[in-house]
């Protein structure tokens, strides 16, 4: 959290009117899926921004993962927070389309892209078997019925602990359809 406040004086990480709340609004909506990860099979987060929830759940699990962040400054600052945590975390500043990654069991997606982009990004990354993951607003429904036009998956919604209109959408067997 020392470190968010700090970077966010330099670059835009974090809404100003959250660095109030990033206890509440980013650490704990992040840790709501470290049940859904296996701590022994490597994870890929897409858009990781400031870390979430990427970050958050390789400090809090020690499950390895590879953060894909375009934004060279906000790279940086993961960089610098995997270094001071001794996270278990790659850091790739890089387009998510020309990131060079073996697929994973897990891949994860906060307020990245509407479910349908999100999927696109993720079919390469997915292993088969593996599960995506993403925490989603009130407009998951929507999203759901917009990706179902596009995609053909299996999907597990469970209710978010901490916003009423959130939802952890759970995705496997991923294919175009």
């Amino acid at each position: 959290m020392d470190l968010l406040q700090a970077w966010s004086k330099r670059i835009n990480l974090v809404s100003p009117a959250d660095l109030d709340r990033i206890w509440d609004r980013h650490i704990q909506d992040s840790l709501q899926l470290a049940p859904f990860l296996s701590p022994d099979a490597r994870t890929i987060d897409l858009g990781s921004g400031a870390g979430f929830p990427g970050l958050i759940l390789a400090i809090a699990t020690g499950t390895e993962f590879d953060l894909v962040e375009a934004d060279q400054r906000k790279a940086a600052f993961l960089r610098e927070c995997a270094r001071k945590t001794a996270a278990p975390a790659r850091i790739h500043a890089v387009r998510i389309e020309r990131a060079a990654l073996k697929p994973a069991a897990r891949v994860t997606a906060r307020a990245l892209a509407p479910l349908p982009t999100l999927l696109a990004y993720t079919e390469p990354y997915l292993v088969p078997g593996g599960a995506a993951l993403f925490l989603k607003g009130r407009q998951a429904t929507q999203e759901i019925e917009d990706a179902r036009r596009r995609w053909r998956f299996e999907l597990r919604l469970h209710p978010s602990q901490l916003d009423q209109n959130g939802s952890i959408l759970e995705i496997r067997d991923l294919a175009r359809a």
